[in-house]
């Protein structure tokens, strides 16, 4: 099986340890916007201190837009859950752009290598 991941070796192998086995790197991705008013409005209410709750409730939309995305990939290729799931946000003023990035994992079975440990071998040949 041929599939494309952002895991480490070791969570690679802890994977396959608990009978799952990675089916693909999953994206979802947003770019939002409050529109003029609200950029006008969190702009003057971002001089004081305190939350500005307009760029909270722009964080936590685009968040939940990014997030719903990249399930909807793991959802397209059989996938049981996503892990190792990685969120990169970039503030533009009243914008704002968040990338989710995971890796989609399949239950396969519950064969489990508990307690034994992956070996690396490198062949000495000259």
């Amino acid at each position: 099986m041929v599939f494309t991941s952002d895991l480490s070796t070791s969570d690679f192998w802890m994977l396959l340890d608990r009978g799952y086995m990675p089916v693909g790197l999953v994206v979802g991705n947003s770019v939002y916007s409050m529109g003029v008013t609200g950029g006008i409005g969190s702009a003057m209410k971002g001089m004081t201190k305190g939350e500005v709750p307009q760029i909270t409730e722009l964080l936590y939309n685009a968040r939940e837009l990014a997030l719903g995305r990249m399930k909807e990939e793991a959802e397209k290729l059989g996938a049981d859950g996503v892990v190792e799931v990685k969120l990169n946000v970039i503030p533009m003023g009243s914008w704002m752009e968040i990338t989710a990035i995971g890796t989609a994992i399949k239950y396969v079975g519950t064969k489990s290598t508990s307690g034994s440990k992956p070996t690396v071998v490198l062949p000495v040949d000259k």
